[in-house]
């Protein structure tokens, strides 16, 4: 089964880019990442964005905290475009399930990320949520549990598992930290990984011989030594 590769940036550059590149089918967005690039006015950069990134799908998050505001503000960010996909938290910073906000919007048809996911309970109760019939991704955020020690295979078996019969729910691998967790992503049946620019290069390197690595790191050393001019 292939897998599709999403951008994780807010980067108007960056976007541009990478929405003329094949490797790359869609891109994602949050709050952090729009606020790194110094947005002001998160609705028009949003439609800037928008404006280079072609047909592929993008997510926007909302930012509020209360749900029936989440919902508000869900109806907005998904009119400004067709391949727009409204990123939702599973739950607020009260660590309220957000469940009434997934209901209504994905029986209404908006497409929906549903995001900052560390459990198969919460995949499990955003999945009895979510409308069979209406797109939407459930994103798993891998990297920041590893860096806590935790396993996250065990969860995306079973979440694969779960959506299995649904074409319209896809899992989503996601706070990648390196290349090799696309290969993982792709065994375990995932249908999106979105990664950061610098692991989306290293793929480039895929394929390469270990003889052909070590010639490329002791060249590097080499390289970097002599233009240090380093003497002992």
């Amino acid at each position: 089964m292939s897998i599709k590769i999403f951008c994780d940036s807010a980067d108007y550059k960056v976007i541009k880019k990478y929405s003329k590149s094949k490797i790359v089918k869609g891109f994602t967005t949050n709050p952090s990442l729009m606020r790194l690039v110094g947005t002001k006015s998160y609705k028009n950069y949003a439609i800037k964005i928008l404006k280079i990134c072609g047909n592929k799908p993008i997510s926007f998050e909302v930012f509020s905290d209360d749900i029936n505001s989440m919902i508000q503000q869900a109806y907005i960010i998904n009119s400004w475009g067709k391949n727009v996909y409204v990123k939702i938290p599973v739950v607020n910073t009260q660590g309220k399930f957000t469940g009434k906000a997934i209901r209504e919007l994905s029986s209404n048809g908006i497409k929906l990320n549903i995001t900052a996911i560390y459990t198969y309970k919460q995949v499990k109760k955003v999945f009895l949520s979510l409308n069979k019939n209406t797109k939407s991704i459930i994103s798993i955020f891998a990297g920041r549990m590893a860096d806590t020690g935790k396993d996250p295979v065990p969860i995306f078996k079973k979440s694969v598992r779960l959506v299995k019969k649904h074409k319209n729910i896809k899992i989503l691998w996601a706070s990648t930290r390196e290349a090799y967790n696309f290969l993982q992503a792709k065994n375990l049946g995932c249908e999106i990984i979105t990664m950061p620019t610098k692991i989306i290069e290293k793929i480039k390197n895929f394929g390469k011989s270990f003889n052909m690595l070590t010639l490329d790191t002791v060249k590097g050393f080499f390289q970097d030594g002599k233009k240090s001019k380093f003497k002992i």
